[in-house]
Order: C-alpha cells, then structure tokens, then sequence
C-alpha cells in the first residue's frame, strides 16, 4: 500500500554517481529539509529512503540497481514505506525501471527534481491515480520530462523561440534552482554547477542522451550563487559541467568561459580570498584567451581538469573527439608555458573499440614524456545507443577484457612513476605550498610516526591548489597545534608518501628562540 504523506517525516538519501548528482542530491535535500522532512543516515529510522541514481556506465548502473533492491528489501519488511528513485538511471532507462525493480514509489528524471517534495510524500500519486477506473490503485506516479524544453513549459516559462539545439546563442539555458541546497561536502569546499548537458557527441558517451544539450546557468545566477556559498564558508568553489569550455554558447553569452571566470574570480574576491577551480574543461576551443583568463585572475587556481580520452589520432578521430594529437599536444605546452605552475589533471579510456597495441603505445609514451599531475583511466564499458556500442559489437574491433586490464595497468604505472617523482622532489626541494585543511587524518592520534617528520605531532589531511577533492592526491599536515577544517596554512614539504605530500607548518619549522641581549 502507498503511505499516506502525512506518515512520511524523516528521509534517508543516497547520492550516487557524479559531482553534478551530488548538487542535484544537495537540492533535493534542501527542498525536503525546508518542508519539513527530517533527513536522517539511519536507514533503519527512515520513513522513506531516496536514491539518487548514476546511470553513465553498466557498472553504474548495476550499483544503483543493488541500492535499490537493499531500500525495497527494507520496504516488504516494513522498516520503509517508500522508495524513491531519481536521476540519470530513471532518465535513461524509464521503461525498464519498475521490471528491475518492482516496488518503487515514484521516479524523478533529472529536469524534474523540484517535484521531490510530492514524490516523498505520496500525495501527488494519489491525486494522479484517482481518475476515472484508478480509485483505490498503488501505481507509481512519476516525473520525467523529455528536455529541458519540455520541463520549462511545464513550469509556466515562456520557450517560445527558444532551443535546446546547444550552440545556437537561443538556447533555453540552465533555469533551474540551484541555490539553498542542504550541503554534503565539508562546508569549506562546494561545488558550484555553472552548466548542464553536453555539445560535443562523442561516441562513447551517454550523457547527451541523458541529461541534454548544453544549457549554460546565466552569470549572474552563477555569482549569486558564489557569494552565497562564500558566505555559508566555503572557502574553495569546485566549478562543474559537463563541458565547461563550452561555457555561453548556447544562451548567446559572447564573453563565454572567460567572462564567467572573471565573474567568478570578482566574487571571490568581494569576499577575501578563495580558490575557484575549473573542472571538466573540453580539449577543443580551448583558446588563448581562456589560458590568459587563468595565469590572470588571482583566485581561479591555476589547476585545470582536462579529459583528452587518448593521444592516438585514429583513436581521437574513433571517439568523435573534434581534436588531433598535435592539437592536443600544443595546447598542454601552452598552458604549462603561460600559466606558471599550473597543475594539469586528465584522464584516458583504454580499450576502446578497435584500439591497437600501437595506439596504446603511443599513449603510453606521451603519457611517460609529457608528465601529467594527476591522470585517471578507464576501462572502456560498451553503453547501449552509443556509436561506440555498435563498435564494440563487431569481434574485429572490441578489445577483450584481460588486454584492457593490462593496458590500464601499464598507464597507471607510468602516471605512478612520474607522480612519486614528483613528491619526491617536491620533498627534496622543501617546496612551500599554502594547504587548504580538510581536518583530522583518519585514524590520526597525537604523537604518530610520519614519513618524512623526524617528532610527533597532529597529524591532519588537506590538499595544496594542485589537489582537487576526492579525486587526487593528499596532502598530510603535522602540526604542533590543532588545526580548523577549512584552515589555510603555509606549510614545508618535508617528505612524501607515494602520491602524497607530507608537510609540516612553516611556522613551526622556522619557530626559534630568541635569547636576551645581555649588556655590559
């Protein structure tokens, strides 16, 4: 039976996936917790469980079908009385989700997720199910619009002349609320989504079918939204898209990434000082004025997140990438030229359909010669409806598992050998970094051993400009005195640990005793 809504008073929420879903968890989260729902981590204590779906990969999507059959084992023992599914699985796969997984209240798709309120409670699926032959029913009630289009006339906005077409400067544009959200990270650190959907098409990917098009956030939106997080604390701003190059395109915004980042940088600035880090930057169109933007503006770090996927041409020109090894190439040399210091994070596929020994050579050595800060790969993952897809179903073209494993394998070994390299020397050198403390290590006790520390101390974890949250590496702090999450120190590189720096405090390196003047 459907629960009534008045019964429904505490929620239980699970964030899968993505940067991107965990702001669209935030949201809903905000919206439940202003209506009165108390949000608890207790399962067991829940009146209804939610969960946010990743729907990107096959492996992904097997993880969040496991977390919902766990709810609705909670819910046919009467420890839950509803179970509510959103994001990219229900969008990508809405046919099939009740024979997955039968026993689901309601389903939200990524543009509809301001109806969270209604889907929790119950209410609206009553009232959508007492039509004519419905009286008395239990079927689920669900939000899914097709697009963005859709989802905006729905809400009483005007879209007359307006596009989700993605470049033509007529888009729609990212409308939705991203602001008083219920915060999951740390509250020193956010992310701050700047656009939604995706241009580019490449062949392996399902994030077009998925979420849209490109739909930039209005600039203003987005600097109202960052003076907001600044002042609830946050300290460094995570900025977020799917193809945050693409910044403006679609809405006819001219200035384009450039003009967000100084946007962005000036709130930043209003407040005092933070960091803002662009993630997710597209190779392509990456132009002089953007590197400019960022060796410029004092608080955009000078970090980037840039996937290149591969440096084979054959392989770029397979993926739909738009871009060329040389390309590629050139634009890495450019932003290490003009961008003092700045950190390059990147990721690769391997494995992808018809891949050779040689492609991935010739990745293999870029990767060895050019010396990324931070590198991820992933094992290609066949997705149904991609070009990619139908690829892999042709023998002569897919790459067999175990040769997959062994070419991840040897990339990250090199990426390894260069990145312990550089902790080394960082070490070596007792480079000075300001650290951004994340807080106590795991585990951390006063008095513990560290690599690289000759005493004991507090032993913290946070990271230096270069280190993005969750994905890179850390940074390990021994201090003398406790230290604040959220605190910004400049610290010594005293040793390393694998990927890891371990620093120590300037201040209490340099800390002397001063004796007195003795006179005559």
């Amino acid at each position: 039976m459907t629960a009534s809504d008045d019964s429904i008073r505490s929620v239980a929420f699970v964030s899968l996936g993505c940067p991107k879903n965990l702001v669209d968890s935030e949201k809903m989260l905000g919206v439940l917790a202003a209506g009165g729902i108390k949000l608890v981590s207790d399962h067991d204590a829940a009146d209804a469980i939610v969960i946010n779906t990743c729907g990107f990969l096959e492996a992904s999507k097997d993880e969040s079908l496991e977390v919902i059959q766990e709810a609705l084992e909670r819910k046919r023992a009467g420890t839950v009385k509803r179970v509510v599914v959103a994001g990219c699985l229900v969008q990508r796969h809405r046919a099939k989700m009740l024979e997955w997984a039968p026993g689901i209240d309601a389903m939200i798709g990524v543009f509809d997720r301001d109806h969270i309120m209604d889907a929790v409670s119950g209410r609206a699926a009553r009232e959508a199910n007492a039509g004519p032959g419905t009286a008395g029913t239990d079927a689920p009630r669900y939000w899914i619009a097709g697009n963005a289009l859709q989802a905006a006339a729905e809400r009483g906005i005007a879209t007359t002349g307006l596009t989700v077409n993605g470049k033509d400067g007529k888009g729609i544009g990212y409308f939705e609320d991203d602001s008083n959200r219920f915060r999951l990270t740390p509250r020193h650190w956010a992310y701050l989504r700047v656009s939604e959907g995706c241009n580019q098409r490449c062949a392996f990917c399902t994030i077009p079918s998925i979420r849209g098009k490109m739909r930039s956030k209005p600039v203003e939106t987005i600097v109202s939204e960052a003076r907001a997080l600044l002042a609830d604390g946050a300290f460094e701003l995570n900025l977020i898209g799917q193809d945050t190059t693409s910044f403006g395109n679609d809405i006819g915004y001219n200035e384009g990434l450039v003009g967000m980042l100084r946007a962005v940088d000036g709130a930043v600035r209003e407040h005092g000082a933070g960091w803002a880090r662009l993630m997710y930057a597209y190779p392509s169109n990456f132009t002089d004025e953007m590197i400019d933007a960022m060796a410029s503006l004092d608080n955009v770090v000078k970090y980037i997140d840039m996937p290149l996927q591969h440096m084979s041409d054959s392989m770029l020109t397979s993926m739909r990438r738009h871009t060329s090894k040389r390309q590629q190439a050139e634009l890495l040399e450019k932003l290490r030229e003009r961008v003092p210091g700045i950190a390059i994070r990147t990721t690769f596929i391997t494995g992808f359909p018809g891949e050779t020994q040689a492609d991935h050579e010739e990745l293999l050595e870029f990767v060895q010669e050019f010396g990324f800060d931070a590198m991820g790969v992933f094992k290609y993952s066949p997705e149904d409806g991609t070009p990619a897809g139908t690829m892999d179903a042709d023998p002569a073209l897919h790459v067999p598992d175990e040769v997959k494993a062994e070419r991840e394998r040897e990339l990250m070994l090199a990426q390894q050998e260069v990145a312990f390299e550089n902790a080394a020397y960082q070490a070596e050198q007792r480079v000075q970094f300001d650290v951004l403390v994340d807080g106590p290590a795991a585990g951390a006790t006063a008095g513990r051993a560290t690599p690289g520390v000759s005493e004991g101390g507090i032993l913290h974890v946070g990271r230096c400009y270069h280190q993005a949250p969750q994905i890179d590496a850390l940074t390990y702090v021994l201090s003398r005195e406790k230290l604040a999450p959220g605190e910004l120190v400049r610290c010594t590189v005293v040793g390393s640990d694998g990927y890891d720096l371990v620093v120590q405090p300037t201040s209490d390196i340099e800390r002397k005793v001063i004796l007195p003047v003795i006179r005559s």
